[in-house]
């Protein structure tokens, strides 16, 4: 079940998202609200997969709620002001409905959500799948056998690499541009031109640092973007 968030200061706009999504059986409305400050509060505590949310209310608007969101569902923006789209875009939401939204214009979206939603299922699988999976590593005259499971991040030196797991750190004779390509995409990312990181170890992160439980890396600027796509879609797996 796709869990849905409505955030309109007019209830007419919500009861319209609302009704529109009444006929299909695989979304839920967990709740429907009037700002976004209950909005925000509510995100903290509730897991949502899909939030429809207006633009334009009172004290504080939706794209300043989306900023203030540290990790966010899927965001299908409704708005009666189409000037506000390259911005949206820009925070990467899926999708900008402008008002009045008729039915063919919603199922359009939600078709296309839906699509990418079932890519995500895949994805899942395939890391449930990967609990076991492991790599050779060529440490010394030796190749060594890692669970990805156990490794924290990876660190580039030159022509050589340094392999941070649980117990232990090895030099292995690899580059780190080879490691990101053969390297699951939904298991781990990189966040730096000298680092790789296990999605599943962050425990937080800033514009600047990402931080592992006893470690902080840095977030390189060309990297940032798709770090953050890499967090948002590996979320609540």
């Amino acid at each position: 079940m796709i869990r849905c968030l409505v955030v309109d200061d007019e209830e007419p706009a919500r009861e319209l998202i609302k009704l529109h999504l009444s006929g299909l059986e695989d979304f839920e409305v967990i709740a429907s609200l009037n700002n976004a400050l209950d909005a925000f509060v509510f995100m903290q505590k509730n897991q949502v997969d899909l939030l429809f949310l207006d633009i334009q209310m009172p004290k504080v608007s939706g794209l300043e709620l989306l900023k203030s969101l540290k990790l966010s569902p899927q965001i299908i923006l409704t708005t009666a002001y189409r000037e506000y789209a390259a911005d949206a875009f820009e925070m990467e939401v899926f999708d900008y409905l402008v008002k009045p939204i008729t039915q063919e214009r919603f199922m359009k979206t939600i078709a296309r959500f839906m699509h990418s939603w079932g890519s995500q299922a895949k994805a899942m699988e395939t890391t449930e799948s990967m609990i076991d999976a492991y790599m050779f590593f060529k440490v010394g005259r030796e190749q060594v056998k890692i669970l990805l499971k156990e490794i924290l991040y990876i660190e580039g030196l030159a022509d050589y690499v340094k392999v941070h797991t649980n117990d232990k750190s090895y030099i292995a004779s690899e580059k780190l541009g080879y490691l990101e390509e053969k390297l699951p995409v939904n298991l781990f990312v990189r966040i730096h031109k000298s680092f790789i990181v296990a999605l599943d170890k962050v425990t937080s992160f800033n514009a600047d640092q990402v931080m592992l439980t006893n470690k902080s890396l840095p977030l390189g600027r060309l990297f940032k973007a798709g770090f953050l796509k890499a967090i948002q879609a590996n979320a609540g797996r």
